[in-house]
């Protein structure tokens, strides 16, 4: 395999983006730069002791804006305050306490960083000012996850640069602040594979392509004694008989591949598996796509983009068990050598399928990476892709759809979604839906259903034809689809996102794998 990378900017640079802040948890009274000051609505001016430290001067204004109802620390607003000897405050309006949620607090630590001007500096004081450890740390987290822009390809300035070079100091009281220091240092080591997440849905397809894709996990694998990773080339996978992943990506010149990586790779499983679909620039091939926003099919590879940043978060969290990642690589692209519609491929499953639409290339690459799951002892396997169009209809951008033959793994999934409120629907698996892919008149099974109605659904009812059988033999591993071709970018009510990729259920899944949901 080559590893050239002549030309790849984000490939050159010698470390994985996806760093956060500078944080510092601590007592100190002293307000470094901008004080960022949290109110829950009606709460009233500042009490001596929460005011210690703050100049007079600044806490004279603050006390004004409370008590004339300028600021009213409803949900969602904030208020700068500045041009006194005092220095400058943002206060953060977190609406009526026994209304509050996580969701809505880690959205208020998100507002500080959305509305941070360059006036503000890159210093910044936070007091918990009536929080608990929990909540100060998920402001903190919302904080986090907020501060990420994708600027590699942009001329920026050594100004800029340390414009956005932020440091944050949060003060709380002492019997806080081993909790608080330890909750926010595991949040930043999982925001740290969200943001990896986000580069790699925003890399220009131009520079990320699937050996690319693949030569930078090998790069992140070197720094790791307990992470392994195996690269399926091209050339390998036609070989092997995986004529999804190769159908797909044959039209390109930029061949695909299978990533797979394991973390912890010496301890027994069986272990979770997750899939991701890897599709990193899909014009839809021959059945090609109309031009408009055609530009945000660099982000049909959110889904490999996530196990990448998962894996990261993994691995920084530094789990002790074995966790499995597959990463289905291809550039769907029309050429004399792509596939067409009405071909019959052989996926490595030995099942025929065929091809009705070329532009449904997503399940043909996430087939062989299911049945390849089965020879790498899972105890379960969740597969994510931005694969349908309908499951936007459906759901819009505010939640992920998802699809079991596990109701336990489902209800578990679920759960976690709701613990770190990425919100995951549950969606029919109907023996109808499965009748409709498995209806060709010349293969196996057909990649597209017979109409428009119910995409999503038919769309999961092909991949569950490809879920391998468990050790008995005779029932399947249990297994989720989610489909986040809704919320892996796009959502304009994600406020933890200023634009593009959003990292999706790299928190999640963690979330899922580490606490045994």
């Amino acid at each position: 395999m080559s590893t050239d990378a002549v030309g790849f900017k984000w490939l050159n640079s010698s470390e994985l983006n996806g760093e956060t802040m500078r944080i510092n948890v601590n007592q100190n009274e002293n307000v470094n730069g901008t004080l960022v000051l949290p109110f829950w609505q009606g709460s009233g001016i500042l009490s001596d002791e929460e005011s210690t430290g703050i100049h007079r001067a600044l806490k004279k204004q603050i006390d004004t804006v409370i008590e004339d109802e300028d600021f009213k620390g409803k949900l969602g607003s904030t208020m700068t305050l500045r041009g006194t000897e005092g220095g400058k405050a943002i206060l953060v309006g977190l609406g009526k306490k026994d209304e509050i949620s996580t969701e809505k607090i880690r959205n208020a630590g998100a507002s500080v960083i959305s509305m941070r001007k360059s006036s503000h500096g890159t210093e910044l004081s936070l007091r918990s000012n009536n929080l608990s450890a929990n909540e100060l740390s998920i402001f903190v987290e919302g904080m986090m996850l907020r501060n990420y822009d994708y600027d590699e390809y942009k001329t920026v300035s050594d100004e800029d640069k340390e414009d956005s070079e932020i440091s944050l100091e949060v003060t709380c009281s002492e019997e806080m602040i081993e909790t608080v220091s330890n909750t926010i240092e595991r949040m930043q080591q999982i925001t740290s594979g969200v943001h990896l997440a986000r580069d790699l849905g925003n890399c220009p397809p131009n520079d990320l392509y699937p050996m690319a894709y693949a030569q930078k996990a090998l790069e992140w694998a070197k720094n790791h004694d307990h992470v392994k990773v195996n690269i399926i080339t091209y050339e390998e996978a036609l070989s092997q008989g995986m004529g999804g992943l190769v159908g797909v990506g044959m039209g390109s010149e930029r061949k695909p591949c299978m990533v797979i990586f394991e973390i912890n790779p010496n301890l027994p499983g069986p272990s979770p598996c997750i899939i991701g679909k890897g599709i990193t620039f899909d014009t839809g091939g021959i059945s090609i796509k109309p031009s408009p926003k055609m530009d945000e099919m660099k982000y049909d590879m959110h889904g490999s983009a996530t196990v990448f940043g998962l894996m990261k978060s993994i691995v920084e969290t530094g789990w002790s068990e074995r966790v499995i990642g597959i990463a289905c690589m291809a550039e769907n692209m029309p050429s004399a050598n792509a596939q067409r519609p009405g071909d019959v491929i052989k996926t490595y499953s030995g099942k025929t399928v065929e091809v009705l639409n070329t532009d449904a290339e997503g399940r043909l690459v996430l087939a062989d990476g299911l049945w390849k799951s089965g020879e790498l002892n899972v105890e379960y396997i969740i597969d994510l892709a931005t694969l349908t169009g309908a499951v936007v209809v459906a759901l819009g951008h505010e939640a992920t759809g998802m699809w079991t033959n596990d109701e336990a793994l489902g209800e578990r999934l679920n759960q976690a979604g709701k613990d770190c409120d990425e919100l995951i629907w549950p969606m029919p698996l109907l023996p109808q839906f499965e009748k409709e892919m498995t209806d060709s008149k010349i293969a196996d099974v057909r990649n597209l259903g017979a109409g428009r109605a119910g995409g999503s659904n038919t769309a999961a009812a092909f991949l569950k034809q490809f879920v391998p059988n468990g050790p008995d033999g005779e029932k399947q591993i249990p297994w989720v689809h989610l489909d986040i071709a809704g919320t892996a970018w796009g959502a304009s009510s994600n406020k933890l996102v200023n634009h593009g990729a959003t990292g999706i259920h790299v928190r999640t899944l963690h979330h899922l794998i580490t606490n045994g949901n």
